[in-house]
């Protein structure tokens, strides 16, 4: 056996559970910006305070942050849930942050950015281990992998 043969072979074996880590923290932090925006709590929206109910595109941001991190949290929904969430930080980006500057380190961009490619290689990959999917036997098989 060879170093590259052992290390595939250890990579095949933890891949599940290092693609769970990053979907659960991805989806955690996810989830308290839209709980920090919607409850006032964690600093709130941008320092303080909340967004007003019903106020586009904030309030809706914040509706999806809350509910879509918390099912990638739990892996239930995963596919459609990570699609929209990152779909949503996608049309974050675009709307928001990029008419200020080119690059998302210039625009204050990098966490729309972070969170957009985060989820999308979610919803390609699958969700790891640890997903109520995968217990409730609804888990995809990861697109990569047929």
């Amino acid at each position: 056996m060879s170093f590259t043969t052992d290390t595939d072979a250890l990579a095949e074996r933890v891949r599940p559970h290092a693609t769970a880590a990053l979907r659960i923290v991805a989806a955690l932090l996810f989830t308290c910006h839209g709980a920090s925006s919607l409850f006032n709590v964690l600093g709130g929206a941008h320092g303080g305070g909340s967004v007003p109910v019903g106020q586009w595109p904030g309030w809706w941001a914040a509706l999806i942050q809350l509910v879509g991190g918390a099912l990638v949290l739990l892996g239930l929904g995963t596919s459609p849930a990570t699609l929209l969430c990152s779909g949503s930080m996608a049309y974050a980006y675009f709307t928001v942050h990029q008419e200020l500057a080119l690059w998302p380190i210039e625009n204050g961009g990098e966490l729309s950015v972070l969170f957009c490619w985060i989820f999308l290689a979610i919803a390609v990959t699958g969700p790891g281990s640890l997903a109520l999917d995968r217990l409730l036997g609804r888990a995809p098989q990861p697109a990569l992998a047929r």
